[in-house]
């Protein structure tokens, strides 16, 4: 596929951590909740939480392999930079090393069914990050012009647009530190529940077997008429509050506009209104 078939998603700065030697896979599974190994026999960038010994978020992480057969873990959010330090305390009798490759490596992010052609020494991983098959291109130092310049970028609202009828969870949005992973429905994207412990596994395996969550991220939709932001409240038909609104979508797609919403569960089956709009019912699409 030809740079000119792609569109490009602008993304932060980048951390890259790279795992090397005969315990780093094992190592890495000890402290993330994604099995790394499916990283590995895939060749795709699966995402992960780093969890704390309580369950609750530390990082949100991408894992993949690199051709060379290193595992790299990545991760662009606030607080970043002190994704190595977590990763590395636990290291102490294992035959591995944990390095940051930052400085080494550029990162774009391009839509399209296939990964395009690279340059020598890059790679592409598949991932989906805005609900449309992409690729995570990984270039040796800057990006060069060369590639950048034929990729038509994409607009901001149209790609939000995209992940939140998507349902899928943004950092500073859906995703903070000190979060439960099955809050966000993390669940069904991020955690392993066959792989064996890591930091945390008791907590969210409990929250498995119990099967609840005092809140939880809701795919949600109000007609396009209506107009609403993130940040605002939800109330049940009592009036009392149901939860909050996390994202909404800058455009609506067939005359409705699809949001994200921390939904509480004492709001059980009840409609769920607008605050500020009482009388606008929000439609429970899902979990995100």
């Amino acid at each position: 596929m030809s740079m000119s078939d792609c569109k490009r998603l602008e993304l932060p700065e980048v951390v890259l951590i790279e795992a090397r030697g005969p315990d780093a896979l094992r190592y890495l599974n000890g402290q993330l909740t994604q099995d790394v190994r499916l990283a590995v026999s895939t060749g795709k960038a699966l995402p992960s939480c780093v969890t704390d010994a309580k369950g609750r978020l530390q990082f949100r992480v991408i894992v993949h392999a690199a051709p060379d057969g290193a595992i790299r873990v990545s991760c662009d959010h606030e607080g970043a930079g002190a994704l190595l330090a977590r990763l590395d305390r636990y290291l102490i009798a294992d035959d591995a090393t944990l390095e940051d490759i930052s400085a080494d490596w550029s990162r774009i992010h391009v839509t399209g069914a296939e990964a395009p052609s690279l340059p020598e020494g890059a790679y592409a991983v598949s991932i989906d990050r805005i609900g449309l098959p992409g690729w995570d291109l990984w270039l040796l130092g800057a990006t060069p012009s060369a590639v950048l310049d034929p990729i038509e970028m994409w607009n901001h609202d149209d790609a939000e647009t995209l992940r939140i009828t998507a349902g899928i969870p943004a950092w500073g949005s859906e995703l903070n530190p000190d979060l439960l992973p099955p809050e966000a429905g993390l669940d069904r994207t991020d955690i392993s529940y066959f792989k064996g412990c890591y930091i945390g596994q008791e907590v969210i395996s409990r929250i498995k077997s119990a099967g609840k969550v005092n809140r939880r991220l809701m795919r949600m939709s109000v007609d396009a008429s209506v107009s609403c932001l993130s940040g605002e409240r939800l109330i049940d038909l009592e009036g009392k509050d149901a939860g909050i609104i996390t994202s909404a979508a800058p455009h609506s797609v067939n005359g409705t506009r699809a949001l994200l919403a921390y939904l509480k569960r004492s709001a059980g089956d009840q409609a769920v209104l607008l605050e500020k709009q009482p009388s606008v019912v929000v439609s429970r699409l899902g979990p995100a």
